[in-house]
Formats: C-alpha cells, sequence, structure tokens
C-alpha cells in the first residue's frame, strides 16, 4: 500500500508541474484577462479600478439650489471618482463672490485638484491665480470657456456656448419660425448671454432677449407670460435649462399662445416633453460627460501629465435633440446620466 500512495503522490506532483507551466504559459493573455475582470468587478461593486493615491479632487459650481443639471454633472463626477480612487468633494453657490471664497477654502484644504466653473470670470480669477501658486491643477468646466485658458486652467470641457446658440440660431430658421423670445435666467452668466447672442447671429427671423429671476420661478412665468400676452407675433419660446422649460409651457398656455417652446438641456421631463410634442427640441451639452471627464482628466495629470485640447476647449455639445431622438435617451434620463 505504501508502494501505492508513493506513486499516487508522484502523479499529482507530475500533474501540479503540467497544470502550473500552463498557467505560466498563458500568463500574458490570460493574466490580462483576470486583470480585466477584476477591474470590471470592482466598478460593478464601487470600487477603484486602479491602485493610484487617494487624491481629493473639489469641485465648485455656480449652481443655484435643486438644478438638476448639476445633479447630473455631479453623477458623472462621482462615477469616475469611484473608479480613479478618488476622494471628490462638492460644493455650490449661485453667488460669485460665495463661490469664489469656496474655491479659496480647497485651496487652503490643499486638495489635488480643482473642476471649477467660470459663469462670472471676473470674480473666478483671482482665486484662479491662488490655485496656480499653490500648485493646484484646475480644469474648467461648462462656463468659461474664453477665460480658461488665460486663467491657467489645463483644460476646458463643456460645449462652445456662441456656437451652441448658433445650432439653435440655424434649427429655428429650418422650422420656419420668425419670431423668438430667449429667456435668461442669471443676469451676469456669460455663458447666457453667449447663447443668446449665438443664436440671434443665425436665426433669420427676429429674436429679443428677457430677463428673469431663476431664483423665482412663479416669477420667470409671469415674465414669459406677459411677454407673450404682449406680442402675439412671438412664435419660440427658448429657455435656457431645463427646469425653466416647463414654467414657459406654463406661461404659454395661460397667455393662450401657440408659440413652440424649446430649450437648452436635457432631462426626463424634457424627453418626455420632445416625445408628446410639448417642446420642439432641446440643446444637450452632456452634462454627465462634463462631469467625467473633468475627473478623469485631473487624473490622468495627477498620474501621467496627460493634458487635452492643446488649449482649446474639450467639447461635448451641442446636439439638437428632437422627438426622434427622445425615446432612444429616455432611458439614459431616467437613470440620471443624460
Amino acid at each position: 500500500m505504501a508502494r501505492v500512495r508513493t506513486w499516487a503522490n508522484m502523479a499529482a506532483i507530475a500533474m501540479a508541474a503540467v497544470l502550473g507551466a500552463t498557467i505560466t504559459g498563458c500568463s500574458s493573455t490570460g493574466g490580462k484577462r483576470a486583470e480585466d475582470a477584476r477591474k470590471a468587478s470592482a466598478e460593478a461593486q464601487g470600487k477603484a479600478a486602479v491602485n493610484t493615491p487617494r487624491w481629493t479632487f473639489a469641485m465648485v459650481t455656480h449652481s443655484g439650489d435643486g438644478d438638476s443639471f448639476w445633479d447630473i454633472v455631479q453623477s458623472g463626477a462621482r462615477q469616475a471618482a469611484v473608479k480613479d480612487n478618488i476622494n471628490f468633494l462638492y460644493a455650490h453657490d449661485d453667488q460669485a463672490q460665495q463661490q469664489a471664497q469656496l474655491v479659496q477654502s480647497y485651496i487652503d484644504k490643499k486638495v489635488d485638484g480643482l473642476i471649477v466653473t467660470l459663469a462670472k470670470p471676473d470674480a473666478m480669477k483671482g482665486v484662479m491665480a491662488n490655485a496656480k501658486k499653490a500648485g493646484i491643477p484646475v480644469i474648467t468646466v461648462n462656463s468659461g470657456s474664453a477665460e480658461s485658458k488665460e486663467f491657467g486652467a489645463l483644460s476646458h470641457i463643456g460645449q462652445d456656448e456662441e456656437i451652441a446658440g448658433e445650432a439653435v440660431g440655424e434649427e429655428l430658421t429650418k422650422r420656419g419660425r420668425k419670431k423668438a423670445l430667449c429667456v435668461l435666467h442669471e443676469q451676469g452668466n456669460v455663458g447666457h448671454e453667449q447663447r443668446c447672442a449665438g443664436a440671434k447671429k443665425t436665426f433669420k427671423g427676429d429674436l429679443q432677449n428677457l430677463y428673469v429671476d431663476g431664483t423665482n420661478m412663479p416669477d420667470v412665468q409671469a415674465g414669459i407670460g406677459a411677454k407673450l400676452q404682449a406680442d402675439s407675433a412671438i412664435d419660440t419660446v427658448i429657455t435656457l435649462g431645463a427646469p425653466f422649460a416647463d414654467a414657459a409651457v406654463k406661461a404659454k398656455k395661460d397667455a393662450g399662445s401657440e408659440a413652440e417652446v424649446d430649450t437648452f438641456d436635457l432631462n426626463e421631463d424634457v424627453a418626455r416633453g420632445l416625445q408628446a410634442k410639448t417642446y420642439g427640441f432641446a440643446v444637450d451639452q452632456q452634462p454627465y460627460l462634463q462631469g467625467y471627464e473633468a475627473v478623469d482628466l485631473l487624473w490622468l495629470y495627477r498620474y501621467n501629465a496627460n493634458v487635452l485640447g492643446g488649449g482649446r476647449p474639450v467639447l461635448t455639445g451641442p446636439q439638437i435633440i428632437t422627438e426622434k431622438d427622445a425615446g432612444a435617451l429616455l432611458e439614459y434620463t431616467q437613470r440620471g446620466t443624460r
């Protein structure tokens, strides 16, 4: 029996050696597949897909409270942060000086990277210089593409607001519109001014600006309604954010107007409204992508000194979304990524 056991042991050792050789022989491909599988599994479980240091990145935007657009931006940023092993912080204030103070607070905390918006560039110029002096890399998103490089940012991610406006003017002309109202809900926001200016540049009809207080939705609705009642020739209302499109629809109804309502930005309500023909079209700048790419590019810079754009903005829009596109995008808006 001892002899039998000895031969059995020798056979087991030989088999182990063969298996070991087989595994070693395919490690160049099998190892990669295993690593890819590990990364995929980690992402699915909300774990980092990299083993780089746990850097801290902070995003500070000009968002007001309850703006669903910025929820989508954050969704993208947080997903990238999980993948890149980043501790992600977020703060916002729609008052420019307060936004600048928030940025300075993160500079003082010596974060490893900053993501900021430049809706009101003059107020942000000083803290951008402070970040550069402190050696903190900055990426700008959404607004301030013209000032981004001048202020020392690595790159800007978003749509060119004037180009987006020009796309709107072209679409209105194609639709045979004659008189449009461009509703600006945040005075002093350079991006908003650029959108309406771009639309006016390419629109073959007449375009007028209307300034409203975007923090007061009843005021927005009343302002649009009063304008529609005073001028029945207005056949289009353009809002500069998805939450304001619904106010425009209500104002249109109250005024007995037949004007088409079009809007910048996309969310679930707008996608459904496009399907129902409540809205004519929407301009999508892909906010999820803005947040995701900002975090990812900061990580790439910290890890590998990579910079995208070559000094020019990395464009995420505009994309004109109509009734025929809305159905395919609805599921993404429902999960908060479009």
